[in-house]
C-alpha cells in the first residue's frame, strides 16, 4: 500500500507578546507591559462573564495558580480544562462510586494480575508506556482480552477480541454481569459487604442474556459468556477503559457499567486488581486535582461543603462561590446568549479540538476577549486578542504532574525558554497584580506547599520525599509513611466501622448514539489516536517523520469495495455538520460500515468538522466516538 507524502503543519514557537488593536485587524508584537495591561482591562470588563481554560499538559502548580486566578481574582468558579474532552465521565463515575476520580491500581499491579479487560482502548498507539507493564503482565502470564469495535495493534496481543458495535458498551457490560450472576459466580462476600444497590443492579441486568447482547452489539454470545467467566474467576483482574468508553453523550453510565463489573466480582480495593482510566495527556489527573474543574477545590474537595469552603477562604483572603461553576461545553453555549464574554485559555486549543469545531470557532470569534497563553501560535490563538508566550511544561519549567496511576513526579527544567517567553505561573501573577492582587511565589515549589497545606491528599508530598521516591501516588497525608499503590482497601474490612461509606452499584440502561444512521449516512464514524502524532497536531505536527503519513479516512475492504475506492484515492466524508475530503486507508481491522479517523491533522483534514455537539448531561463530554456519515468519490477513474 503506497503511503501519500504530505507536508507537515509548522506551527510558529511563540517568543514575544502579540495584541489586536481591532477586532478584525493582524495581531502585532508588543512589550509585556502592553500585553500584561491589555489583558488586564479586557478580563476587568468581563467580570461575572468569564471563563478559565487551564491545561492539562501543564504542570500542577500552574494549574493551581490558574484555578486560584479564576476564583480569586475572578470571583468565579468557571474554570476547566481538556479533562472535558475526554475523562470527565470517568472523573464523575469514579467519584459516585467511590468518592473520588483517580484510578484504584498502579501501573505495577498491572504486571501482576491474572486478567487485563481492556475496553475501548488502543493502549499500544495510545498509551504506549502504560502498554509496556501490560506486555510484561501478559509475559508474566496474564489473559488480555479486548472490547473495542476495532481490531487494533492492541487486540493482536489479546486472548480474544470482542468487536462490539459503537455505543453498545451498556448492552455487554450488562450481558457480562448477567451471567456472571446466573452462573454464581459473584462474589457474594464483597458484594453483601461493601456494596449497596445489588438487587437493584440484578433486576436491571436481567433482561440482557448473551443472546439478546449479540444481536445489540454484534458480539456472539458465547464470546461474551467466555469473558464474563474468565473476569469472575481471575484472582486477580484489571479493568481499563479510555475514551471509547467516555466520548459518548452517555459516558459516565458506560464508565459506571464497567466499574459495576468490578463491584460484582471483587475487583478493586486489593492489589493486582482494579479500574484505570487510562489519561491520554500527561497530567489530565493533576488538572483536576489542583481544582482546575468547574465543581472542585483542589484536592477534589467540594466546594458546597460550607468547612471546605471557609478554609480556602481563609487562605486566600476571599469569599468563594458556594456553587459550581460553567464546563467548558457549557461555556462554550454561554458565548451564545452573552452569558459568557471572556476567556483566558492556557495551553488549550478548542478551535480545534471540539466537536462541531466550525461552530467552536465562531463563537469565540463573537468573545469580548479572548486572551491565549501558550507555546505555539494555535488556530485558537490566531483568534486571540493578547498572545503571551509562555513555557514548555516538560523542559523549559519546574514543578510536578501527576499521571494515570495517581503518580505525583517532579519535572525539571533543562532548557531556558526562547524569546521573551515567560513561565505560566510569573504571567498569572503578573496578571492578578494588575487586577488588585499582589501575588508572588518564589518559584514552584512554594506553590507546591500552598497546595499540600489545603489538600490532605497531597500534604505528605514534600519536593524532597518526591525525589527520594521517584514520584509518589496520592493519598499521602502523612510525612513520616506511604499508603498502599491501591484504593479502596477499606472495602474489604469486616468491621463497618472501618470500611465506611459503601460502594453503590450504577443503574444505568442503554441509550444508542444520538446521530443515527440512516440511508443518507450509512456508516458509522468513530475517532481516535495513533502512535505517531499527539492530539490536534500542534506539537507532532510540525516536523517530518518517516511514521507520519497525514489523515485518511479509514476503511474495511469491503466497504472500499462496496464505495469504488483505493488505497490513497481521495474522497468527500459527510456529516448532518460539515464535510471534509481525506485519502482512504484501507484497514482490515474495521468491520464492514465503520470508518476511523482521527484530529491529529486539522490543518490538513479537520475531523472535528463531522462529530456532533452531543453532550453527557453530567459530564459535559462530547460524543466524538459516533457520528454518522457518508463517503463519495470525487473523481471517476479513467475505464472505472
Amino acid at each position: 500500500m503506497r503511503k501519500r507524502e504530505r507536508t507537515p503543519t509548522t506551527y510558529t514557537r511563540i517568543t514575544h507578546p502579540l495584541v489586536r488593536d481591532e477586532k478584525d485587524g493582524p495581531l502585532r508584537r508588543a512589550g509585556w507591559d502592553e500585553a500584561l495591561d491589555r489583558a488586564a482591562a479586557q478580563l476587568a470588563a468581563a467580570r461575572g462573564a468569564f471563563g478559565m481554560f487551564s491545561c492539562s499538559r501543564a504542570t500542577n502548580e500552574m494549574n493551581y495558580v490558574a484555578q486560584k486566578f479564576a476564583r480569586v481574582v475572578m470571583g468565579t468558579n468557571n474554570v476547566d480544562s481538556c479533562n472535558r474532552t475526554c475523562h470527565a465521565p470517568s472523573v464523575a463515575g469514579l467519584a459516585a462510586a467511590f468518592g473520588s476520580g483517580g484510578g484504584t491500581s498502579s501501573y505495577e499491579e498491572v504486571e501482576h494480575t491474572d486478567l487485563i479487560l481492556m475496553w475501548g482502548s488502543n493502549a499500544r498507539f495510545a498509551h504506549p508506556i502504560f502498554f509496556q507493564h501490560v506486555l510484561k503482565g501478559i509475559r508474566n502470564g496474564a489473559k488480555m482480552y479486548a472490547v473495542d469495535p476495532r481490531r487494533t495493534s492492541t487486540a493482536e496481543w489479546a486472548e480474544s477480541w470482542l468487536g462490539l458495535n459503537v455505543g453498545t458498551d451498556i448492552p455487554m457490560a450488562h450481558a457480562i454481569g448477567r451471567e456472571i450472576i446466573h452462573a454464581g459466580l459473584y462474589n457474594r462476600t464483597f458484594v453483601e459487604r461493601a456494596t449497596t444497590g445489588f438487587e437493584e443492579y440484578a433486576a436491571e441486568v436481567e433482561p440482557w442474556t448473551p443472546e439478546v447482547a449479540e444481536r445489540v452489539t454484534g458480539v456472539p454470545a458465547a464470546a461474551i459468556t467466555d469473558l464474563a467467566h474468565a473476569f469472575a474467576r481471575a484472582e486477580r483482574a484489571q479493568l481499563c477503559w479510555t475514551l471509547g468508553i467516555t466520548e459518548h453523550h452517555n459516558g459516565t453510565d458506560n464508565v459506571r457499567a464497567l466499574i459495576n463489573l468490578a463491584l460484582l466480582t471483587g475487583h478493586v480495593g486489593r492489589y493486582g486488581s482494579g479500574v484505570q482510566p487510562l489519561r491520554g495527556q500527561n497530567n489530565v489527573q493533576g488538572g483536576g486535582d489542583m481544582g482546575a474543574i468547574p465543581n472542585r477545590l483542589p484536592g477534589f474537595q467540594d466546594m458546597r461543603e460550607e468547612g471546605v469552603r471557609r478554609k480556602f477562604e481563609t487562605a486566600w483572603n476571599t469569599v468563594i462561590q458556594p456553587r459550581h461553576g460553567m464546563t467548558l461545553t457549557e461555556m462554550f453555549e454561554a458565548m451564545d446568549s452573552g452569558g459568557l464574554r471572556a476567556v483566558y485559555c492556557i495551553g488549550e486549543n478548542p478551535a480545534q479540538s471540539e466537536a462541531d469545531s466550525e461552530q467552536a470557532v465562531e463563537r469565540l470569534r463573537r468573545l469580548d476577549s479572548l486572551v491565549v497563553q501558550d507555546i505555539f501560535l494555535t488556530r485558537t490563538a490566531e483568534l486571540a486578542d493578547v498572545v503571551l508566550p509562555a513555557t514548555a511544561a516538560w523542559c523549559e519549567t519546574d514543578g510536578t504532574t501527576t499521571n494515570s496511576e495517581r503518580r505525583v513526579q517532579l519535572v525539571r527544567k533543562a532548557l531556558a525558554p526562547p524569546g521573551e517567553a515567560r513561565d505560566d505561573i510569573d504571567i498569572i501573577c503578573d496578571l492578578a497584580s494588575r487586577l488588585g492582587h499582589p501575588w508572588r511565589f518564589a518559584g514552584a515549589e512554594a506553590v507546591w506547599d500552598e497546595l499540600r497545606a489545603l489538600s490532605p491528599q497531597h500534604h505528605g508530598m514534600t519536593y524532597g520525599r518526591l525525589r527520594e521516591h521517584h514520584g509518589i501516588q496520592w493519598p499521602c497525608p502523612d510525612l513520616d509513611r506511604l499508603e498502599p499503590s491501591y484504593l479502596h482497601g477499606r472495602l474489604w474490612e469486616e468491621d463497618p466501622a472501618l470500611r465506611g461509606r459503601r460502594a453503590p452499584f450504577g443503574i444505568v440502561r442503554h441509550d444508542p448514539p444520538v446521530d443515527a444512521t440512516t440511508e443518507d449516512f450509512p456508516l458509522r464514524l468513530t475517532t481516535g489516536r495513533r502512535l505517531d502524532s499527539y492530539n490536534t497536531g500542534v506539537q507532532s505536527g510540525s516536523f517530518a517523520s518517516p511514521l507520519r503519513r497525514g489523515e485518511y479516512v479509514e476503511l474495511c475492504p469491503e466497504d472500499a469495495e462496496r464505495y469504488g475506492v483505493v488505497a490513497g484515492e481521495e474522497v468527500r466524508v459527510t456529516s448532518r455538520r460539515g464535510a471534509v475530503v481525506a485519502p482512504v486507508w484501507i484497514d482490515p481491522g474495521l468491520r464492514p460500515g465503520l470508518a476511523f479517523m482521527t484530529m491529529h491533522f486539522p490543518d490538513e483534514v479537520d475531523t472535528n468538522q463531522l462529530t456532533i455537539e452531543a453532550n453527557d448531561p453530567i459530564a459535559g463530554t462530547a460524543e466524538f466516538k459516533a457520528s454518522a456519515v457518508r463517503v463519495e468519490r470525487l473523481h471517476e477513474r479513467a475505464g472505472g
